[in-house]
């Protein structure tokens, strides 16, 4: 089985913008605000967002389930307040939560959490406890920076964060630290924001006590990691002028990285230096990068011909990363299938 541990819906039918558009609209006048009921989707929709896309991509490279999420950069947390946030946060689980209903082979559910700037983290705790234990939801998307490219939260392993983490724990449920859109005009999304985000987050991780705390929380890093795995040397290095543990202590026990990297080389370069028990296969699709390579003749994000071609990559170390991996970091999947884990919450 091929597990693509990172997937959003960024292929939602028209409806759920437009409700987003109203909720936006009214932020000012909540009297105004659209229900979630108001939201008006209908069963073949769905399908039709998702026949000629993700389902199509799945079927064509290979690919057998999905840990499926709402659009990352439709999360935008730093608009309205916490409870725009949170409406918005239910809207978009409850719709990843209906997809898993109709294709129960194909996606399990992974939640966006209600985050909102300057707003302490267990304000979300409500939403992750319903998305996991009524919806089914396995993990959950962590955004470290709540207001769009300005950081203003605290690092993720300062005690503000704590009460979301005893949570996590007790669900014994991941985070993908996974920011949204940019609102720093410093800062291109996908293409700088995202990639400073997972470096910022590693960076944060390694100098500090975090694990000893909570020495059972799990985080995937995306996109690859960020720069940590090109950089490697360069935080091994700081890591011991700082006097701290070596990564196998200090991090691998908790910290892990996905394959949204969208070039052979790049690939090659994460398994090569990262661990392969710490790699989870994912692609993205259909997500930041949707061409066609001309070099190659093949979509940027079919990371799956990437690993395959690496011929060097022993067949226990292609199994942790195409599937066990993924089924030790989200133990509520473990070792089901898709369709029992979703058959218990529809």
């Amino acid at each position: 089985m091929i597990i693509d541990c990172h997937g959003h819906y960024t292929t939602a039918p028209a409806a759920l913008e437009a409700w987003r558009k109203l909720q936006i609209a009214a932020i000012d006048d909540p009297a105004r605000a659209p229900s979630r009921a108001a939201l008006a989707i209908g069963d073949d929709e769905i399908r039709a967002s998702l026949e000629n896309a993700q389902l199509r991509m799945q079927r064509e490279r290979g690919t057998d389930v999905t840990f499926f999420s709402p659009r990352a950069s439709f999360m935008a947390h730093h608009i309205g307040n916490e409870r725009t946030s949170l409406a918005w946060s239910q809207v978009c689980n409850d719709l990843v939560h209906r997809v898993c209903g109709l294709y129960p082979d194909n996606f399990v559910g992974v939640c966006q959490l209600p985050q909102s700037p300057g707003v302490r983290p267990e304000n979300c705790i409500p939403e992750l406890v319903r998305c996991v234990r009524e919806l089914g939801m396995i993990g959950c998307n962590l955004n470290p920076d709540p207001s769009g490219g300005h950081w203003k939260e605290p690092p993720l392993t300062d005690r503000w964060w704590y009460p979301l983490y005893e949570t996590m724990a007790e669900l014994d449920v991941p985070a993908m630290v996974h920011v949204s859109t940019s609102c720093n005009p410093c800062f291109h999304a996908t293409g700088a924001h995202y990639i400073n985000a997972d470096t910022t987050a590693f960076m944060q991780f390694l100098t500090s006590d975090l694990f000893r705390d909570f020495p059972t929380l799990r985080f995937i890093i995306p996109h690859g990691g960020g720069a940590a795995p090109y950089h490697w040397g360069r935080y091994r290095g700081i890591a011991q002028d700082l006097k701290r543990p070596p990564f196998a202590e200090l991090l691998l026990k908790n910290v892990y990285f996905d394959t949204c990297v969208y070039h052979r080389p790049g690939i090659e370069l994460l398994l090569k230096v990262v661990p392969a028990d710490n790699i989870l296969f994912a692609s993205e699709m259909i997500g930041a990068v949707r061409g066609v390579d001309p070099e190659t003749g093949h979509h940027y994000d079919d990371t799956r011909r990437y690993v395959d071609a690496i011929e060097w990559l022993p067949a226990e170390a292609r199994q942790k990363i195409f599937e066990g991996n993924a089924r030790r970091v989200f133990p509520r999947f473990g070792t089901r299938s898709a369709r029992e884990l979703n058959a218990a919450f529809h």
